[in-house]
């Protein structure tokens, strides 16, 4: 196989022809689906299309109980945290729809120092993150692509009493392979890139200058990073850019490509939706709007489709959308967060943000909310460290064997949280919801999650298994 790869087809006769055929299913076939759904084996494109066309109010229902019902299976009760880490809107593109733009004067730009970026660091962590989400404009300071490498050893060089950043993933312009080496050896946890769409007339009318024109770059990208040995990559949809049927059946591909190719598909899968931003009449006007309802049957349809990748859902949307999509499928979510340069040690500067936010609440306040609605905050970070990633991770997870570790670690992890930064209220309603999980645990796991516990309440941390 060859360094590089000019491109990955993307067949939208077959998508188009797939969507025309697959409206008006009867009911019974829409329940055989669902059925199917259940083994856990995830759905063919035409399986896919058909569950994108239901609008029936009792058929809809059925696809989110049956959203709930595999997520639960799979990930239980289990939300794992982050917060994104903008260190420079410094950018060279036009995306129409994007506030970072290189013609925008409208936003000031900013690209952190290492001293900044430390100070962004030291202010996380206080607040109780473990996991970063590293954002940069794609264009860089005169050291160029160094400067990324050195953001990632001065987030992980930061430690503050019991707290530090035990992983970054990362988030910036497609690489060379030479470069996605040296990111390798920065220690990153997964590399995320969205495609934005997928539909490569749109890509084209919305992307107008810099190397992000280029859609074959863009979507090789995730083959020259597993060529350079990270093995977990995030993908992602700009929903409301273009159809977002096409979008999913289109990203089927991009999975089945990888799979194909490398033994395992993306880690992760983001699912933003267009915001306004500053200077962008695009983003405040979509061209294809995605209603509330469709953007639950995306996720719910996503959780169906690749049953054991996570699904990321950022602040960009408003606490509500949040609350109802983590029953149908969202295993990830950001909090507390912040989108422009300096964002968390300083005010919120709407001239230097990369879209508007929905969800302004703090971390504290995510924690305790999501505690309440029965959820477990999870800040595990143990895979990594053990090297349960890429197809070794999914060898666990299919089997259900994954579940053995996660629900304990995840309870480390808040337990960490709970005696070193929650609020007295978020204590509180944190330590009631552990005692109840514990009372449901088969007696083994509840024996070593106790022990586990005591551990981290007599002052040990990155306690895990």
């Amino acid at each position: 196989m060859s360094s590089q790869i000019e491109t990955i087809p993307i067949n939208e006769e077959l998508i188009f022809d797939t969507l025309k055929n697959s409206v008006k299913k009867d009911a019974l076939y829409v329940r055989e689906i669902l059925a199917k759904a259940l083994e856990l084996k995830g759905l063919n494109e035409t399986e896919v299309a058909t569950l994108a066309s239901i609008s029936d109010p009792d058929l809809l229902k059925e696809l989110f109980d049956t959203a709930r019902k595999v997520k639960e299976e799979i990930y239980g009760k289990r939300l794992v945290l982050f917060a994104p880490l903008y260190v420079s809107n410094l950018c060279k593109n036009e995306c129409l729809y994007c506030a970072f733009r290189r013609s925008n004067t409208l936003v000031r730009r900013k690209a952190l120092t290492q001293e900044e970026v430390r100070r962004e660091v030291e202010t996380l962590v206080d607040q109780g993150h473990k996991r970063i989400l590293l954002v940069a404009g794609e264009s860089y300071p005169v050291e160029g692509f160094d400067y990324v490498i050195h953001c990632i050893e001065t987030i992980y060089s930061v430690k503050r009493g019991r707290g530090e950043i035990r992983r970054v993933n990362v988030n910036v312009a497609p690489l060379s392979l030479e470069e996605f080496k040296k990111l390798k050896s920065a220690k990153i946890g997964t590399y995320q890139l969205f495609q934005e769409t997928y539909h490569r007339g749109t890509y084209q009318r919305v992307h107008l200058g810099g190397q992000k024109k280029d859609f074959d770059w863009r979507i090789t990208a995730m083959d020259r990073a597993m060529k350079a040995g990270i093995d977990d990559v995030g993908v992602g949809i700009l929903f409301g850019l273009y159809d977002w049927r096409f979008e999913i059946l289109a990203l089927m591909q991009h999975i089945k490509h990888l799979e194909d190719t490398f033994g395992v598909g993306p880690h992760t899968i983001s699912v933003p939706r267009l915001e306004p931003a500053v200077g962008s009449d695009l983003a405040s006007q979509p061209p294809y709007p995605v209603s509330d309802l469709d953007f639950r049957k995306i996720v719910a349809i996503l959780r169906l489709t690749v049953p054991y990748t996570g699904i990321i859902m950022s602040t960009r949307e408003t606490p509500n959308i949040r609350r109802e999509t983590f029953a149908l499928g969202v295993s990830q979510i950001s909090a507390g967060s912040r989108t422009n340069p300096g964002g968390y040690t300083g005010n919120e500067a709407e001239d230097m943000s990369q879209f508007s936010l929905g969800d302004h609440r703090s971390l504290d306040e995510v924690i305790k909310d999501i505690t309440q609605l029965g959820y477990i905050p999870s800040f595990c970070t143990a895979c990594y460290r053990l090297g349960r990633t890429g197809a070794d991770f999914m060898d666990l997870a299919k089997p259900g064997l994954i579940k053995n570790h996660c629900e304990v670690n995840a309870l480390s992890t808040f337990a960490e949280y709970l005696e070193d930064y929650a609020s007295e209220d978020t204590k509180q309603v944190g330590w009631t919801k552990i005692k109840e999980i514990l009372n449901t645990m088969p007696e083994t796991r509840k024996t070593r999650t106790e022990d586990m516990l005591a551990r981290v309440k007599s002052g040990e941390r990155d306690v895990y298994v």
